[in-house]
């Protein structure tokens, strides 16, 4: 195992929990932002009413991508077993 080899699985780490986590981050952003919005418009300043909504859309992204996510783990899993498998 070389320099080559940890850069290209830290990269290739990097990479997959990018592809796992930004959907539902960016879903907990898209509400978090709806809610602001609705907020300022209203003027109801409840600290509570924001995360009520990004608890739900959070949890429903996470039931909704789970085949994705489970699916880019499990690949990159055999990804790295072949990886030691062949010793590098």
């Amino acid at each position: 195992m070389n320099v080559t080899d940890v850069v290209e699985l830290a990269r290739d780490s990097v990479w997959v929990t990018i592809k796992v986590c930004v959907p539902v981050m960016m879903v907990a952003l898209v509400v978090g932002l709806a809610v602001s919005l609705v907020q300022a418009l209203t003027q109801i300043q409840e600290m509570t009413l924001a995360f009520i909504p990004k608890i739900i859309s959070v949890f429903v992204a996470i039931l909704l991508l789970l085949p994705f996510m489970l699916t880019t783990l499990m690949d990159y899993t055999k990804y790295l077993f072949q990886k030691i498998g062949n010793g590098f």
